[in-house]
């Protein structure tokens, strides 16, 4: 049977897309998809394995973000809205389990078909997949939202859509994509797109919609009321479509959830201690320790909550920005890394009790692993030898200081290291040949504590070395502002990894985006080997493959000193109402938004 045989023959018949195969046997209709082997859960599972489906129904609970918004449609790139939404509001037509690397369930789609090799993949619908104004969710919805995702949405959803061939109506419920290169990882991507409702955007501007104007979706939950920059208030709809499905048995099950918004931690967290809030996130190990005893936890009202987790520490820590010829020198990177005294703000801050991060993918089995490459890993560094920084082959390992305050030792290397790359101390200030001084600008959030603590007590480690530092402190609005303009010597950074990183690595480090408004590559990275191991992990087949690709593209990035990393968040650490309850069984990605509180429920 010749090639041209197996393509599919599409026929246009009364507007419908109807699709021939005469391979089609190889593709097979499932419950959900993996991105290696196949799903955990089988076709008949009654709950996710870390929910609890008779989890009772009821309750109001109250959060606390720092900062404000100023729109209410977190799918655009303009503006700045509550992160929840995207979770609480909106629906995907696959759902992520969280207890797996990479494994989705159906949600608005009954069952997923692909290709063998992942060139395509299709959806089916669920017949009674709804919209909170009751009104069904139609083909016709699903290709618009991609469509207007990928071109006018935030720049997370639009690099899918330059990878779409071709979307198109199969049958009454299903829609077929294919996709114009192999990448194992876009069927589950294209899985995951929110879902809008076409009619709602007729003749309106979606990308600079006014803040009332909120997007409709198929989730639990309901904007009930707002008041920009201050609360946002949602209530679990009483008509909710998809409450017995397996993917949503036991979640999802508080009656009203509101956000209220606070301008700094501090402020925030004395409005959970006078019982405003009712749970609060806690990433300071030391704080947790010495200033969670306020009375409501000695009474019992408030309960401390540690929930480990096997995810990777992805990176946090303060980003330098490559795009400035003031840093494009890796010396002069190694030279901020090694003046910044992490055991001595580590001891101030957190009281040492949290451990560093040493890599992007410390913790788990996709990080670098320590000496010098070998094997698949070192295979795949020697196709990009030139473009290597020290350290990558041979082996790398962040600065470890003495704990002192002088930090003498990592200081001289600091200096030498920047002479090297043309910097003297010239009348007390350090300077290029040109004469030309050494100023570093700091960006930090208002109300960002530990970040400010951290860079006062770094900047005067570099005021040692003739560099002058500028702290500059500005409101949430202006500081998404000027990291999207890119308007920033170093800033603090947090890009959260799973164990199943794909596509995503070209937003956070991929070259097409360095120098993009609004990009998430924020240290400017633009590296043929980064590039072309984001490629070989994409392009993997099997699971000890991808895992030699992830390893090799961790020690580019770390050799790469791009951010400077900080402490790593080890153990999710929640302080919640005695009244909010979780289940017993803990996913491996321990306590993300993704958890609490969609599986916690309220119990008077």
């Amino acid at each position: 049977m010749s090639p041209d045989f197996l393509r599919p023959v599409r026929l246009v018949i009364t507007g419908i897309t109807i699709v021939f195969a005469a391979a089609s046997g190889n593709a097979e209709s499932a419950h959900g998809i993996a991105m290696y082997g196949d799903p955990a859960l089988p076709p008949d599972f009654v709950s996710l394995p870390y929910a609890n489906p008779d989890a009772p129904k009821g309750g109001k609970v109250v959060f606390g973000n720092t900062g404000g918004y100023n729109s209410l449609n977190p799918f655009v790139q303009k503006g700045t809205s509550p992160w929840q939404l995207r979770f609480w509001t909106h629906e995907s037509l696959m759902g992520r389990s969280w207890d797996e690397p990479f494994t989705l369930y159906g949600l608005l789609a009954e069952s997923v078909d692909t290709a063998p090799d992942r060139s395509w993949v299709e959806f089916t619908l669920r017949e009674d997949a709804r919209f909170s104004d009751g009104t069904s969710v139609t083909i016709d919805d699903v290709i618009w939202s991609y469509e207007i995702l990928g071109t006018e949405g935030h720049l997370r959803y639009r690099g899918l859509w330059g990878k779409i061939d071709s979307i198109e109506q199969t049958g009454p419920r299903s829609v077929r994509i294919t996709f114009n290169e192999p990448d194992r990882e876009l069927a589950l991507i294209a899985g995951l797109r929110p879902i809008l409702q076409k009619a709602q955007w007729e003749g309106k501007d979606f990308a600079n919609a006014p803040l009332q104007d909120i997007p409709l979706g198929t989730g639990p939950y309901l904007v009930d009321s707002y008041e920009a920059g201050r609360y946002v208030n949602l209530r679990r709809n009483p008509d909710y479509w998809g409450a017995d499905i397996p993917f949503r048995r036991g979640t999802m099950n508080l009656d009203e959830i509101r956000i209220e918004f606070y301008g700094d931690g501090t402020v925030l967290f004395e409005a959970f201690k006078a019982g405003e809030l009712t749970a609060v996130r806690e990433f300071n190990a030391d704080k947790w320790d010495t200033q969670y005893t306020f009375p409501a936890i000695q009474r019992g009202d408030v309960i401390k909550t540690e929930i480990p987790h096997g995810k990777p520490s992805g990176m946090t820590g303060f980003v330098i920005n490559t795009r400035k010829a003031l840093f494009d020198d890796w010396r002069v990177r190694e030279a901020l890394m090694l003046a910044f005294n992490f055991e001595f703000i580590n001891d101030t801050i957190t009281g040492s009790a949290q451990p560093r991060i040493t890599s992007y993918f410390s913790g788990s089995e996709l990080a670098m692993q320590p000496g010098a490459a070998t094997g698949r890993v070192e295979e795949l560094l020697l196709q990009f030898e030139e473009d290597l920084l020290p350290g990558t082959l041979e082996g790398y390992s962040l600065p470890e200081g003495d704990g002192s305050a002088r930090n003498r030792a990592n200081i001289r290397k600091a200096s030498q290291l920047l002479a090297e790359a043309g910097w003297t101390i010239q009348n007390g200030m350090l300077r290029n040949a040109e004469g030309k001084p050494f100023t570093l600008n700091v960006l930090l959030q208002q109300g960002d504590s530990e970040g400010e603590t951290a860079i006062e007590i770094y900047s005067r480690a570099l005021e040692r070395l003739g560099i002058q530092v500028n702290i500059e402190q500005v409101d949430s609005a202006q500081f998404t502002g000027r990291t999207g303009d890119l308007d920033f010597d170093m800033t603090f950074f947090r890009r959260a990894l799973s164990l199943s990183p794909g596509n995503e690595q070209r937003l956070y480090w991929g070259s097409d985006n360095a120098d993009s408004q609004g990009t998430r590559n924020l240290m400017g990275v633009a590296s043929p080997a980064v590039d072309g191991l984001i490629d070989a992990m994409l392009a993997s087949e099997s699971r000890e493959d991808f895992v030699a690709a992830t390893r090799a593209l961790d020690r580019v990035l770390t050799a790469g000193r791009y951010v400077i990393p900080i402490w790593n968040f080890d153990v999710g650490r929640i302080a919640h109402a005695k009244e909010l309850k979780q289940p017993e069984v803990l996913p491996i990605y321990g306590d993300g938004p993704e958890y609490m509180p969609q599986v916690w429920w309220y119990e008077p």
